[in-house]
């Protein structure tokens, strides 16, 4: 460990973990094509929203008989528009293990009060007993974890002839992990995670059996008009065809766009998911050799490759009571910021004190790299001053 100061930088240290690093080579120069000025609804605005939405298809390689459309207030609207249009019908098993898996269930619980709902939870760094859910049930859980950097390794434990329905908040795998969409009911995600586009629209998209759920079953509350997906007891198909409910930035619909071109060019779902594995592989290889950090996932299998969080395994810090290693983490991220080395890499405000670095597909393997030496330095100051306070 030293406290000698690395003789090179990431080329970009940004490694939030949402809204996360614009796609290699970015400029604002990529967005000089924008329909600016123009109503969303003209034919250039409606050619934008409709391109998106067939991009989207193609490089998530969506089935044909899905729908997808574009919605408002990112990933958060998207859920919320699936929980409130489409849960009631039968009961649901709500499987969480981070912040905002747990977010849903304090939705469905205390806003819907629903009646009928089984909670299936876990702490940061594992999954819940996946074979206890009941999939004659609605299902609601995420993906990957943002928070806990935990992911269900594949869909093989959703079966194919499930009589509810599967509600997946996808936003920190989609374009990063192949998501099995035949069992899925209901895949929501956000532009501003892997592939770096700008926030506030949400992706809300729908199997067959989703569609057939909202033309047969009324929930009993009221739906604002933000949230309402049918009209006359029918699906609004305009949603999926770029007639947005609400009127969306054609500025970030060009961002999408040029991401979603970018990650065409290069090789498409298979290569965005390339790029993440050697992301999180470069880190990966780091913490295993390391002395003082280890993976909150506990499982290898189950560990994220877009959002990877890291707890601190040195003696002297994992010592310290809950404050301290807050504390701990605080100074050491701010020692990177400072350097401009790495930008937003602390745990999430609910998760247990450590890191956060983000290795999605806009990411750079050689920026992983470069950070590593930093690291080390900055917990290596850290520890310094912990030991100067004893």
């Amino acid at each position: 460990m030293t406290h000698t100061k690395p003789g090179f930088r990431p080329a970009n240290p940004d490694f939030s973990s949402g809204p996360c690093a614009k796609r290699p080579g970015w400029s604002v120069e990529a967005l000089t094509k924008a329909a600016l000025g123009r109503s969303h609804r003209a034919k250039i605005g409606k050619a934008k929203l409709e391109q998106a939405i067939e991009l989207t298809r193609e490089i998530l390689q969506v089935p044909a008989d899905y729908r997808i459309g574009i919605v408002p207030a990112s990933d958060t609207g998207a859920v919320e528009m699936a929980l409130w249009s489409l849960l009631g019908e039968r009961g649901v098993d709500m499987v969480a293990w981070e912040s905002f898996g747990s977010g849903w269930v304090t939705d469905v619980v205390k806003q819907l009060k629903l009646a009928d709902v089984r909670r299936l939870e876990a702490g940061y760094g594992a999954l819940p007993d996946l074979t206890k859910i009941d999939f004659d049930r609605d299902v609601v859980f995420t993906w990957n974890g943002t928070t806990s950097g935990v992911r269900v390794a594949n869909g093989d434990f959703i079966p194919a002839d499930r009589k509810g329905l599967t509600i997946c908040d996808a936003t920190s795998a989609a374009f990063a992990q192949r998501l099995d969409f035949r069992k899925l009911d209901v895949v929501t995600f956000s532009w501003q995670k892997v592939l770096g586009g700008e926030g506030a629209h949400g992706m809300l998209i729908l199997s067959p059996r989703a569609v057939e759920r909202l033309e047969s079953y009324k929930p009993t509350w009221p739906l604002p008009k933000i949230f309402r997906l049918t009209s006359g007891g029918k699906l609004i198909e305009g949603i999926f065809k770029g007639e947005t409910i609400n009127t969306p930035s054609m500025l970030c619909v060009e961002d999408y766009l040029d991401a979603l071109n970018w990650a065409k060019s290069i090789g498409g779902l298979d290569a965005l998911i390339a790029r993440a594995e050697a992301n999180a592989a470069v880190l990966d290889g780091f913490v295993d050799k390391s002395s003082w950090l280890g993976h909150l996932a506990i499982d290898p299998a189950t560990r994220s490759n877009t959002s990877v969080c890291l707890s601190f395994t040195d003696p002297d810090v994992a010592a310290l009571d809950a404050d301290g290693q807050a504390a701990f983490a605080k100074g050491l991220v701010s020692a990177l910021d400072k350097e401009g080395v790495a930008y937003d890499i602390g745990a999430y405000r609910d998760a247990p004190p450590g890191l956060r670095i983000w290795c999605g597909a806009t990411v750079e393997a050689s920026d992983v790299e470069a950070l590593l030496p930093w690291l080390d330095w900055a917990f290596a100051q850290q520890k310094a001053s912990l030991k100067a306070a004893a």
